[in-house]
């Protein structure tokens, strides 16, 4: 079982709020940051470029994930080289589809030909891994954002796609594999197992790797300490 000090898993806060992006900055162990427009919308993010710049401020050269949200391939790239533009350590979120279910493909080439790095989100399986690989430039950096967790949340295992993506993802020696929708603490040492270069964690998850490297039996104690003294607290009795 691995400890938090001996992950070879780089560890990525996920979200938006920039008060947690604060705290978290503070820890050796938060290699980069990622978000997407969702948490920004739930964040109260108004000013896109705004929020980037206090961002940039907090996290320093750490690389950070910063995802466009024109849905045509043309708008896609106009945004995505805006966004690259910001810090050298931008890494532009571009979605492996669009939501008419298009492949981003060709603006995936086009951006990664000249220069850009890029975070692909939103894959699903290994052909759109493959689909993506082969769209990647040799020597410019990449990640490739596998979403784990959403695929466990329609019943698909994704073990066996994160394996047959760890091969393929191989091919391009610039490009890491990026476990991401993470669930639950067990998901760390699932992606540290696999060989994921990556894993994006919430603050939640973040909050309980503490306990990574504990017994089983010390759990056991807390829980059932933890149900006692909740009973104990609301005055429970039984007449």
């Amino acid at each position: 079982m691995p400890t938090l000090e001996s992950l070879k898993v780089k560890l990525f806060a996920d979200g938006a709020d920039l008060d947690g992006i604060r705290s978290l900055a503070a820890l050796t162990h938060i290699k980069g940051f990622t978000t997407n427009p969702s948490l920004m919308k739930k964040a109260g993010v108004k000013d896109y470029k705004s929020y980037a710049q206090q961002a940039f401020q907090i996290i320093g050269d750490r690389p950070i994930s910063l995802e466009v949200f024109a849905d045509d391939l043309p708008g896609m790239a106009a945004q995505a080289r805006i966004i690259a533009g910001w810090g050298a350590n931008v890494y532009v979120k571009i979605p492996v589809r669009n939501t008419l279910g298009h492949s981003t493909a060709p603006v995936i080439e086009e951006l990664s030909a000249a220069g850009v790095k890029l975070n692909v989100t939103a894959v699903f399986t290994a052909r759109q891994v493959a689909e993506v690989t082969d769209a990647l430039a040799a020597g410019v950096p990449a990640v490739i954002s596998v979403f784990a967790g959403r695929m466990a949340d329609v019943g698909v295992d994704p073990v066996p796609v994160i394996v047959e993506s760890r091969l393929i993802v191989a091919a391009k020696p610039k490009a890491e594999l990026l476990w991401a929708a993470t669930r639950e603490v067990f998901n760390v040492v699932e992606a540290e197992r696999l060989g994921c270069h990556i894993i994006t964690v919430p603050n939640d998850i973040l909050g309980k790797l503490k306990n990574l490297g504990r017994s089983v039996e010390d759990a056991c104690t807390d829980t059932v300490a933890g149900f006692f003294n909740d009973a104990q607290s609301a005055g429970f009795t039984i007449e």
